[in-house]
């Protein structure tokens, strides 16, 4: 059997996209009685709805028993918390379609799935405290202008430097492309590369990190492609400039930091829950950066992402379902500033919990400022294209021109089948 990891789920960098889902559990549901009681006579308690929650194998220790604590934990409805140990995207899809249902699921927003009418809207639970979250983050929660999942916990990637290195090198902390081009350049030396981002030479994890350096996206006003400019090819030819400072062929790939703990490259992009093992080993020797802008009309930006909690449209209990969400993952701060830091280092969705978490230092503004998301029209076919082109122009030296043509083409065609 397949387990499924958060990684998995985070696979496509700069994605939030969750592939097709499903599963097995019952699910039962007894709405609290609604009739009328006359004058003088006592209306009995209605009695706690029953509700199932669903959740992916988390491969942190300690994660299935606090979900079990915090739903226990809850007075309004009695919830069982469904752990699902092996394919998770596969059985709740099927679920999704067919049932056992669950009423709350973790995943990510897509619009296949609100048009198949499987999620029900929560801006009436988000909307207090819409302005506590990343917008870039909430946008990747909307369709058609409604809201249908709440942000449980964050990842980000970040741009990791050696302090010594850049310092005996004459290097500053890279801010715009062409200073990363220049810096990994002349961090090039004794064996030591100037950039990791991936033995695909950056192509996966850095196809939105260059669009959002240009000022640029993957989607634009919610239904065209966002990157059909020329800046595009600009910012995709300086990942070819830097082919000759990039370490490649590394015995793991850019999510695993140890070819920076290793000292055989200089900086590197990766996940920022690799914090703690980083520290542990190069101690205060480090610095993170957002990847840098390609000029003044572009910006700086850490790709964030990480999974929801979405109300099933098919649940016999929707309300009772949204109350649960709205207590779990907007009310009990102490419960999702647990969740996000105790098992692994993730991060909190509400920007005033993230506030909280000392440990991440810089990194907490960074994800304030600079996040960035991309939305649910960005399907897997969508990013395969894009970073099948980028991998041309970068490992190959194909004209940025041509192969950022092509990939608008291909994204139109799925952008196109999504809106019919």
């Amino acid at each position: 059997m397949r387990k499924t990891s958060r990684r998995t789920f985070l696979a496509l960098a700069g994605t939030t996209v969750l592939s097709a889902c499903g599963s097995n559990t019952v699910q039962t549901g007894n709405a609290p009685p609604s009739t009328a009681y006359s004058a003088g006579v006592t209306r009995p308690k209605p009695k706690p709805v029953d509700l199932t929650q669903w959740y992916h194998p988390y491969p942190e220790a300690g994660v299935q028993e606090a979900v079990a604590r915090y739903a226990a934990a809850y007075q309004k409805s009695k919830v069982a918390v469904q752990w699902n140990p092996d394919d998770y995207e596969t059985k709740l899809n099927a679920a999704l379609q067919a049932g056992p249902v669950p009423d709350v699921f973790e995943g990510q927003v897509t619009v296949e799935r609100v048009r198949q009418n499987l999620l029900v809207p929560l801006d009436d639970v988000i909307g207090p405290v819409r302005g506590d979250f990343n917008p870039s983050v909430l946008a990747a929660q909307t369709v058609d202008g409604k809201t249908y999942g709440i942000p449980q916990a964050l990842d980000t990637q970040v741009l990791f430097y050696r302090k010594s290195f850049l310092q005996e090198a004459g290097v500053q902390p890279p801010q715009t492309l062409d200073e990363l081009v220049d810096a990994a350049k002349k961090l090039s030396k004794d064996g030591v590369k100037g950039l990791f981002a991936g033995n695909d030479a950056g192509a996966a994890a850095l196809a939105g990190p260059l669009l959002w350096s240009a000022g640029l996206d993957y989607v634009k006003d919610g239904k065209s492609v966002g990157f059909d400019d020329p800046r595009t090819a600009t910012a995709f030819a300086k990942l070819h400039e830097l082919n000759g400072s990039l370490l490649l062929g590394a015995a793991t790939d850019w999510p695993d930091p140890l070819p920076f703990i290793d000292g055989i490259t200089a900086m590197q992009w990766t996940w920022l829950w690799n914090l703690p093992k980083i520290q542990d080993t190069v101690k205060d020797d480090f610095g993170v950066l957002a990847f840098p802008r390609l000029d003044a009309a572009g910006a700086p930006s850490v790709p964030v992402g990480g999974l929801s909690a979405m109300v099933h449209a098919k649940s016999l209990n929707p309300n009772a379902a949204k109350d649960f969400v709205k207590w779990l993952w907007l009310e009990r701060v102490d419960f999702q500033q647990e969740f996000a830091t105790k098992f692994g280092f993730h991060l909190p969705a509400r920007l005033s919990v993230l506030d909280k978490v000392t440990a991440a230092g810089d990194a907490t503004k960074l994800v304030k400022e600079n996040g960035r998301a991309a939305g649910p029209l960005w399907t897997p076919a969508a990013n395969t294209a894009l970073v099948d082109a980028l991998g041309r122009i970068a490992r190959d030296g194909a004209d940025p021109a041509t192969e950022t043509k092509a990939a608008v083409e291909a994204v139109k065609a799925e952008l196109g089948r999504l809106s019919t």
